[in-house]
């Protein structure tokens, strides 16, 4: 009955309100995980340093929770479900596909959501923290918490309309985000442009509450103040980057590992970890939009050609006269090679040879 209530809403969004569609699909393109590194990620980093490096920091983070929760959860996506369900047989629902509604993993939780919504917390928190430096108005102080809520919530609707998640996946997203962003972020502090902070001390004294203190974010008032924060410990650059290279590295090297180990754990239980590859390929109305790309005779004759054009210069990088650069060229060129052919050249004859299709009505 709720997977039910999910399709009915989505129904509901795209034949009542279809002058919003083109609204919705810039929506989820601005709440992708990908803008987080395309956009979000630039703006804050140059605007603070350490703003910048918290939105990175807790988006690697979260991107990795949200791989392990869906191999957990195995949220089914709603534009196979509709058809998987057999509910529908009689009465199909009048809901259509997108290109991105056929994402090929599972859907709970979602990971618009969740990882937008943790990522863009540091930002909220420093644009909060400088308006209230400048204004005592009550509701101005209010605006950036607004907006980010209702960012997130136009991210998830976008998700329901696509049909690439049921309503309680976007909820169980929405709120881990949040949570993940509260812990990303330092406790009992609010981020500021100028790399400071407002510091609430979260402990009491007999004296009384005490006052707010200014003092740098660096200084070691931001650390987590409680034993749940363990995660936001891991998550919170309290030092600059270059001072913490070999924390971050091995953090990175223990989330890949940490990743493989759970897979084939998974895997060797006889758990099918590619259960959802096979239902997108089956119910996705166009096959293209898995992001499996077929190609046809002229665009492998054009892969070779273009291949042959750009492996000849870079077989010549292999020759430099110093004998430093002779390894260093050859170990790109060997690198470079199966990049190419296997993944750069046919991606780029397919997308400058494919056209977008319009949306297929499902039955």
């Amino acid at each position: 009955s709720t997977l039910g209530a999910g399709i009915a809403m989505a129904e509901a969004m795209q034949n009542q309100l279809p002058w919003l569609e083109n609204v919705w699909l810039w929506v989820t393109f601005l709440g992708d995980p990908k803008s987080l590194f395309l956009f979000y990620f630039p703006v804050a980093y140059y605007a603070s340093r350490r703003v910048g490096i918290a939105v990175l920091w807790i988006s690697l983070i979260t991107e990795w929770l949200n791989l392990v929760f869906k191999w957990f959860l195995f949220g089914d996506r709603p534009f196979w479900w509709v058809h998987e369900s057999g509910y529908y047989s009689q009465a199909p629902a009048q809901v259509h596909q997108f290109p991105s509604s056929c994402e090929t993993g599972p859907g709970s939780p979602s990971g618009h959501c969740m990882i937008t919504g943790a990522a863009l917390w540091p930002i909220m928190t420093a644009i909060s923290s400088q308006v209230a430096t400048r204004t005592h108005s009550r509701w101005v102080r209010v605006i950036p918490s607004l907006a980010y809520c209702t960012f997130l919530l136009a991210v998830g609707l976008s998700r329901v309309f696509l049909l690439a998640h049921f309503p309680h996946q976007v909820l169980a997203g929405l709120i881990t985000g949040e949570q993940l962003g509260q812990q990303g972020g330092p406790r009992g502090c609010h981020w500021q442009w100028e790399d400071q902070c407002m510091i609430f001390p979260l402990y009491s004294q007999p004296q009384g509450p005490p006052s707010p203190a200014k003092l740098p974010c660096g200084s070691g008032c931001c650390h987590p103040t409680s034993l749940g924060a363990v995660l936001g410990w891991l998550m919170t650059p309290r030092v600059p980057t270059e001072r913490e290279l070999s924390f971050y590295g091995l953090t990175s090297l223990a989330l890949l590992l940490g990743a493989s180990l759970i897979y084939w754990t998974l895997f060797t239980l006889g758990l099918d970890l590619s259960w959802s590859i096979n239902l997108a390929s089956k119910w996705c109305e166009r096959p293209e939009w898995v992001r499996r790309a077929y190609l046809g005779h002229g665009q492998k004759l054009a892969c070779l050609v273009l291949a042959m054009g750009l492996l000849g210069p870079l077989d010549w990088l292999g020759y430099p006269p110093q004998i430093s650069l002779f390894y260093i060229f050859n170990f790109l060129k060997h690198t470079l090679w199966p990049c190419l052919v296997l993944a750069l050249v046919p991606w780029l004859v397919h997308t400058f040879s494919a056209q977008e299709a319009p949306p297929i009505r499902s039955s």
